[in-house]
């Protein structure tokens, strides 16, 4: 900070700047004049001055925190702010939540990034709850990868063409998406630009699909798309070599077949999509009858 001359600072400011780590230079009596118009008051020349919490080490803790970035707010101005918007650990004990904790916990879940872009939380759709804090019951789990851009607006997954497309499958075997089925996906939150679903994203939400499908108890899941069957059945085998058989999660069994948006994409493959769901169908047969 320059200090020139006939600017008197008292005991107090220069507290003040020592504290911030500011220097206060003297300029030698022969420099050349500033030419800009000093402040209005001693305290004006502290407003530019930005202390950056977020960049400090904690003397407690000796942890750092998350240092912040720079983004620009208007033309030769910036102004800084954490990487992150207040996030938090997530909730313990969600293996003891009923299922409207459950779905409060979805909603109020800021343990990972995707929260910031979120418009809704997606936690699922189908029949209602058998009663108050109760799952529903159902026969039928359908469990698919994360929310798109019209899931993320109307918080409901399966949405748009890819919805159709489940919906008039669910019908082909006399089904609907709201009696005897719970639709579900992996994420409960869209990632940025419908991307890919990073690891320590699916990480986070696990224990959350993990807890509906104790609690729903469902006869047969059917898994939908690479994500969602690779994180049910741990394992990184593409869907082509895992679809047409029957899989089991913690007792369920599962059928892997493909996401609709892919079969959108893929037409011909919708036949191979059609005989996971009568597969489906056999199983649930098997297990009505035993």
């Amino acid at each position: 900070m320059i200090q020139e001359p006939g600017l008197q600072l008292d005991e107090r400011q220069r507290a003040m700047l020592e504290a911030m780590h500011i220097k206060v230079w003297q300029p030698p009596a022969r420099s050349v004049a500033v030419t800009a118009s000093p402040p209005a008051s001693p305290t004006d020349a502290l407003k530019p001055i930005a202390i950056d919490a977020y960049s400090t080490r904690s003397e407690t803790t000796k942890d750092f925190v998350k240092p912040s970035k720079t983004i620009p707010v208007a033309a030769g101005q910036h102004t800084t702010q954490p990487a992150t918007k207040g996030l938090m650990q997530r909730l313990d004990g969600i293996d003891q939540m009923d299922w409207a904790q459950l779905e409060a916990a979805v909603a109020g879940c800021r343990a990972c990034t995707l929260c910031e872009s979120r418009k809704n939380t997606v936690f699922g759709v189908g029949q209602m709850p058998a009663g108050p804090g109760l799952a529903p019951q159902v026969d039928w789990m359908i469990v698919g990868e994360a929310p798109g851009e019209n899931e993320d607006l109307r918080g409901e997954p399966f949405v748009g063409q890819a919805g159709k497309l489940l919906d008039n499958m669910l019908r082909a075997i006399g089904l609907d998406r709201h009696h005897n089925v719970y639709i579900a996906n992996v994420l409960k939150c869209r990632p940025p630009a419908n991307r890919n679903p990073e690891p320590h994203e699916v990480a986070q939400c696990a224990p959350y699909l993990q807890r509906q499908i104790e609690l729903l108890q469902p006869k047969v899941i059917l898994a939908m798309g690479r994500f969602a069957i690779q994180s049910l059945l741990q394992t990184t085998e593409p869907v082509g070599k895992l679809r047409g058989r029957t899989h089991q999660y913690h007792g369920v069994p599962v059928i892997a077949t493909y996401h609709p948006a892919y079969l959108l994409r893929n037409l011909p493959d919708k036949a191979k999509a059609w005989a996971d769901l009568c597969l489906a169908m056999d199983v649930m047969r098997q297990s009505v009858k035993s």
